[in-house]
């Protein structure tokens, strides 16, 4: 596991029509974005609906339902968001590379 991240949805957003059934249960297909920046509530990234090929082509406006935060990584994957009063954690240095490989 490289990272643990925390989100809230809000259920009252979930469009019923986007809902499918699956062999064992019903879906929302969603999609979650990690940003570069926190944002100014310390958030990393929204969690929308997912959109279709044609939703994205024809621009339609996406459906929010949350947010989300990094709170534990182990350095390999992404940043975790800075908690209130401290700095956002810096990257972790670059591994160097063994040069003496035999293949």
């Amino acid at each position: 596991m490289a990272s643990i991240i925390k989100t809230s949805i809000n259920l009252n957003d979930i469009p019923k029509d986007k809902i499918f059934v699956g062999k064992k249960g019903k879906y929302l297909p969603i999609t979650i974005t990690l940003n570069d920046e926190v944002d100014q509530f310390g958030n990393q990234g929204p969690v929308v609906v997912e959109q279709s090929k044609e939703e994205r082509e024809a621009k339609a406006p996406k459906t929010y339902l949350g947010n989300v935060k990094v709170v534990w990584t182990n350095g390999t994957n992404v940043d975790t968001a800075p908690r209130e009063g401290q700095q956002a954690a810096p990257a972790p240095a670059p591994t160097q590379v063994e040069e003496d490989l035999p293949f």
